[in-house]
Parts: structure tokens; C-alpha cells; sequence
């Protein structure tokens, strides 16, 4: 094989494991220093040491540099790096000379979706295939962002487009299974990713996927086995070690899975799935300082995910800080506003923070949206008024709904509480106890206040 063609194949197959399938006329890159050093750009960055192959390219000679596929291999590496800027500044110089560059419009298409764009990615896809029509990658790619978009027809007519083309194309294989699965087909899900598997031993991507088929068909050993093959193959991937952590806690091996959790969040320090579930067991496992920070960081990434707002409320009631727990509860209401729930925790806490009366102003804007005929409207307005629980008490007598009871028990239990009656208090305490309503956030509530009053025997 000669220097050129040489170089050639291994940019090609650099390309292709960065999952871009360009196709490679390298004519100004056909030196065997510049071979070498694209071999060593190739093995670091398959073991994601993405700085360090990025340095190697200004070792490369400044003519064999500047040839687009060069540029194009350096963009493409950027974008693994998690630096799609500068891919994209790489690429929109190529394309603004070559408008018709599938190279670097499918560079663009990555760097927008390292940057969750899905419209500027389609908008490139689309550019791709309108030059050329069957190019699997950007049909896969775009097959995956139907995905994204619930669009199941939409996205296994690219995957099926693809593989009429080529059968084999592993990235079709995967989507089409996975369309299957979604659709509640597991059979042909489950034929496509062993042939997936079969054909690309080293690929973890079918494993993981045919694992979520089997702890979603409730096969979790089977899903373990194949998370543990993916591990192998792939010991970066946040994914693999989250689907792991996941399963570890089906089969009830909590320990094994926190310990997996911490190991995600090594790869990924703000993965949100892995601090969700890290959060819970640290909560579970009574860690309450690393459940809080966790749930402080959820609460920074994602505001709108008011259970971490919940968990955080909890542990500053835990721990008598009251203040802090009435803001959480404020932050979990601002962002489910029809969770009146939310607005009662943070009004005991206000009350146990200071003065009965502090939430009056509070609680009678929140009286404004609550349906007047409802169980919790009668509660809102017990803690306005700071009168009214014969009433409130007589809506409990009719309720119906064991967790809507319990609920009740617990909000009027509070509202003795705040009031000095602690005998009443803990009469309805200990009845919300007695109800054992354990999916509600005010029974796990409850049962510390029983703890810290010597009741919960």
C-alpha cells in the first residue's frame, strides 16, 4: 500500500469512529510523518484523551494541515472533545468555500447536536441528503432526532430507508430496534440488536439498548449481563454506567448501584439521571449531607425538576433548619404551582421558622388559584385563618381517599402543632402513621416528627 493510499484508509477509519463515515481524499496530507501522527491521534482519542490528540496537530507540517480533511479529522475531534464552537468555526470555513462539502455539513450536524439543537441539525442533515440521497449517516441521524421528537413513523422511515440501502449499517440497526421497542414489538427489537451485536463485537451501543429492552420486559439479570459486557467495551460512558446503576437497584443490590452512580458522576460530574438516583439512596441510606448535595446541584441544573426541591425541603426539616426548608418548598411550588402540597410545607416551616401568622400574606394568593370545593383549599385556609379546623375536621370525616385522608391527617396534625395543642397534634400524627400511606412525601415527613418526639413505637 503507498503513502498516499495509505493515508487515505486510516483518515477514512479515523473519521468513521468518530461516527462520521466521511469519504477521504487526502492530497495534500500523504507524508509518512503525517501518518504517524494521525495513527497516535487515532489511539488517543480512542481512549478519550481528546486533549492531548488535539496538541498533535500542530505537529502535523503546515502544507499537510491546512488540507480540508485534515481540518475536517481536527473538527471532528473538537466536537468529541465537547468543543463544538470550535468545530463548527473549522467547518463553516470549508463549507463557505465548498457549499457542497458532505464532510463538513455532517461536522456541523454534530457540532448542533452537542449543542441539543435538533432544527439546525436536521436543517444540515437535510443539506446532506439532498446532495446525496442515500447517505446512511445522515438518515441515521436524522432517524435518531424523530426519535427524540416521539415521532416513531417518522423515524423508522429514515431507519428503513437506510438499511434498503445497506442492511448492515450498524447506527440503523440500533435506531430500528429501537423504534421496535418503543412501538411494544420486543421480538424485532430484540432480532435486530443481536444482529447488531453478532456483526460489531466491540460495539456497546447494541448491548446497552438490548439491555433497556430486557429490564423494561423485566428480565433484569439479563439486562445486568449485557450492562456488564457494554462496561467492558466502553468503560467512559455515562449511559452504560447509569442503565447499570439502574438495574442494580431492581435486583435490590442498592450498595452496588450507588457505588456505580459514583463512578457515572466521575464521567459526568452534572449527569442529572445519576444524581436523581444517587440522591434517593444517599436520602435512603440516611447520607443526608451527600443527599443534599446532590439535590442542591439538581436544583441548579434542572430548576424545573421540583423533587429535587422536595428532597432538600425534607433533610432542612430533618435537620430543624426551617428557614431554608420553607424556601425549598417555595422553589418545589414555583415550579408546580397546582401542587398545593407544596405551598402547606413551606407554610409549616414558615410558621416553625418564626410566627404563625408569617405565610398570611402567602398563603392568600395561593387561595386565589386552589378549587374552592377542594380538600386543599379547606387546609390553605386553615392556615390563613389560623381558625376553622372543626371544619377542616369534618371535611376529613367524608374523605374517601386513603392518601388524600392520610394527607389531611397530616396538614391538621401540623395545624395543632402550630397552635401549641401537641396532645391533638399527636393524636393525628400517630393516625397518619396508622394509615401507612408510604408514597406520600407527608408520611415520610411524618415519620421523622414521630422520631423526634419518642413516638414512632
Amino acid at each position: 500500500m503507498g503513502i498516499k493510499a495509505g493515508l487515505n484508509t486510516m483518515i477514512f477509519f479515523f473519521l468513521l469512529s468518530l461516527g462520521m463515515g466521511f469519504s477521504v481524499n487526502a492530497q495534500a496530507a500523504n507524508d509518512s510523518a503525517t501518518q504517524t501522527i494521525l495513527a497516535e491521534v487515532s489511539r488517543l482519542m480512542a481512549r478519550r484523551e481528546y486533549a492531548a490528540a488535539l496538541e498533535l496537530f500542530d505537529t502535523i507540517n503546515q502544507t499537510a494541515r491546512q488540507a480540508p480533511e485534515v481540518r475536517l479529522l481536527q473538527a471532528s475531534l473538537l466536537n468529541s472533545a465537547g468543543r463544538p464552537a470550535d468545530a463548527r468555526a473549522i467547518a463553516n470555513g470549508i463549507v463557505s468555500r465548498d457549499p457542497n462539502n458532505i464532510d463538513a455539513l455532517l461536522v456541523l450536524a454534530a457540532s448542533a447536536a452537542l449543542e441539543n439543537k435538533d432544527r439546525d441539525q436536521r436543517t444540515f442533515l437535510e443539506r446532506v441528503i439532498r446532495i446525496d440521497a442515500g447517505n446512511l449517516k445522515a438518515l441515521s441521524d436524522l432517524g435518531y432526532i424523530a426519535l427524540r421528537a416521539q415521532s416513531l413513523r417518522t423515524a423508522a422511515g429514515h431507519f428503513d430507508k437506510a438499511l434498503s440501502i445497506d442492511g448492515d449499517y450498524r447506527e440503523a440497526l440500533v435506531g430500528r430496534a429501537i423504534v421496535y421497542r418503543y412501538s411494544r414489538d420486543p421480538r424485532n427489537s430484540e432480532r435486530l440488536l443481536n444482529r447488531a451485536i453478532r456483526q460489531n463485537p466491540d460495539w456497546a451501543m447494541p448491548l446497552n439498548e438490548r439491555a433497556r429492552l430486557y429490564k423494561g420486559a423485566g428480565f433484569p439479570e439479563d439486562a445486568l449481563k449485557d450492562l456488564d459486557a457494554a462496561k467492558q467495551l466502553d468503560p467512559g460512558s455515562y449511559w452504560i454506567s447509569v442503565d447499570r446503576a439502574g438495574t442494580l437497584i431492581d435486583l435490590n443490590r442498592r450498595q452496588e448501584a450507588l457505588e456505580e452512580l459514583n463512578r457515572a458522576l466521575t464521567l459526568d460530574p452534572n449527569g442529572f439521571l445519576a444524581l436523581v438516583y444517587r440522591a434517593g439512596l444517599r436520602d435512603e441510606f440516611g447520607d443526608y449531607n451527600g443527599a443534599e448535595q446532590d439535590y442542591t446541584v439538581l436544583m441548579r441544573i434542572r430548576p424545573d425538576y421540583y423533587f429535587a426541591a422536595e428532597g432538600l425541603g425534607i433533610i432542612k426539616m430533618r435537620k430543624r433548619e426551617y428557614t431554608a426548608a420553607r424556601d425549598a418548598f417555595l422553589a418545589a411550588y414555583r415550579q408546580a404551582p397546582k401542587e398545593y402540597h407544596y405551598a402547606l410545607l413551606a407554610a409549616i416551616n414558615w410558621m416553625k421558622a418564626g410566627r404563625p401568622n408569617d405565610p398570611k400574606q402567602f398563603l392568600a394568593q395561593v387561595l386565589r388559584t386552589a378549587p374552592r370545593n377542594s380538600a386543599e383549599w379547606q387546609l390553605l385556609r386553615l392556615y390563613h385563618d389560623l381558625a376553622g379546623d372543626g371544619d377542616a375536621v369534618a371535611r376529613l370525616s367524608q374523605e374517601q381517599n386513603f392518601d388524600a385522608k392520610s394527607k389531611m391527617l397530616f396538614y391538621i396534625a401540623n395545624y395543632y402543632d402550630a397552635r401549641g395543642n401537641s396532645t391533638l397534634a399527636n393524636r393525628y400524627f400517630l393516625e397518619v402513621k396508622e394509615m401507612n400511606r408510604r408514597s406520600t412525601v407527608e408520611w415520610k415527613i411524618n415519620e421523622m416528627i414521630l422520631a423526634d418526639r419518642g413516638l414512632n413505637n
